[in-house]
């Protein structure tokens, strides 16, 4: 890992979100990616700085990964490789500063990759780790995306007020930096976003979204929204036109859409009017 600087963040919280096996419609590295544009405004202070980059060699399969050609305006060519990069945010409106990692999943080496990313936690003086990821499931894309917080150890859960994890089986990176913030006394949670898998091929903006949106409840903090809202949108009625083309896909929405409806208690409507209602006040109160 490059260390370009270790800048002085308030109580920082650390984000991680990577593409690959974690990142169903792009949504974990979208909500990454907006998190790192919305501040980047030349009329404020709030700027991305680059902390980090992960030397890519030693951690990627560049077969599985490849690395990227790209050709400017003036013909010069440049190679991008895949890797990860972890970038500081100071948010003085909101208690918390951030750090954004945002990246690749890589193809090797896990347990020195997330070592040496949680060394780094510990040099910025991380108080909490939230790993974001989004995963395909049977759920309609016309009603809210749910999101599901857990804590990979019982007393965490409890303590941060979020679901134990009960998966078990096959996991990613994301599982792996949160078995090594258990062993290293570190605070984390993960933030899992869950998508249609008959809508996957696009990124899902309404994912994207629901996840910030599950950022700004567990923080109890307002985040920008940028164009979020009107993105997602745009992304439900495409699926719904790409779903009226096929009559199959159709009955399977209508079907995954009353079997939704009638799982979901009256309790879970109230509180889901809840949060938006403590989402409005926090944005009212801070503008």
């Amino acid at each position: 890992m490059e260390i370009h600087q270790i800048p002085s963040l308030r109580s920082p919280v650390m984000v991680i979100a990577f593409s690959g096996w974690n990142d169903a419609g792009e949504a974990a590295t979208g909500a990454a990616s907006h998190l790192l544009a919305s501040w980047t405004d030349s009329s404020t202070d709030v700027v991305p700085e680059l902390i980090a980059d992960v030397d890519p060699e030693d951690f990627y399969d560049f077969q599985v990964n490849r690395p990227t050609v790209y050709v400017d305006d003036s013909h010069i060519r440049s190679l991008t490789w895949p890797g990860t990069q972890v970038f500081g945010l100071r948010t003085p409106e909101i208690d918390h500063d951030f750090v954004i990692v945002r990246g690749v999943e890589p193809s090797m080496k896990w347990k020195t990759f997330a070592a040496d990313i949680l060394d780094l936690a510990d040099d910025l003086e991380v108080d909490m780790v939230i790993t974001l990821g989004s995963m395909l499931a049977d759920t309609p894309h016309t009603r809210p995306i749910t999101v599901s917080g857990s804590g990979a150890h019982p007393e965490i859960a409890r303590r941060l007020g979020v679901e134990i994890s009960k998966y078990e089986g096959p996991t990613g990176i994301l599982g792996v930096i949160q078995d090594a913030c258990v062993r290293r006394g570190i605070d984390a949670i993960s933030l899992w976003a869950a998508i249609p898998h008959y809508a996957s091929n696009s990124p899902s903006p309404k994912a994207t979204l629901a996840l910030v949106n599950a950022l700004e409840d567990f923080l109890e903090v307002s985040l920008p929204q940028g164009e979020l809202h009107n993105e997602s949108a745009a992304w439900e009625e495409e699926v719904t036109e790409m779903a009226k083309e096929d009559s199959d896909v159709a009955e399977y929405v209508k079907a995954l859409e009353e079997s939704k409806d009638s799982s979901d208690l009256p309790e879970a409507t109230g509180e889901s009017i809840a949060r938006e209602l403590e989402r409005f006040l926090r944005r009212q109160s801070e503008s």
